[in-house]
C-alpha cells in the first residue's frame, strides 16, 4: 500500500489538487501495479512565509 506525500507552497485550487493526486495514484497503478484504491495521498502544503531557499523565504521572493 503506497504512502505518497506531496509538499508544496499553498495556492493551487481544489482541481489542480484533484488532477495532481488522480495523476499520482495512476502513476503508481502503472509503474508500480498498485492498486488505486491502496494507494494514499497526502498533499501538506506550506505557507510561503514557511518556506525559504538559498536563505530567502519563498513570501520575499516575489
Amino acid at each position: 500500500m503506497p504512502f505518497i506525500t506531496v509538499k508544496m507552497l499553498k495556492g493551487r485550487t481544489a482541481d489542480q489538487k484533484r488532477e495532481l493526486v488522480k495523476t499520482i495514484t495512476d502513476a503508481m497503478a502503472t509503474i508500480c501495479n498498485a492498486k488505486p484504491e491502496g494507494t494514499m495521498v497526502v498533499i501538506e502544503e506550506v505557507a510561503r512565509d514557511h518556506w525559504a531557499r538559498g536563505g530567502v523565504l519563498s513570501s520575499e521572493r516575489e
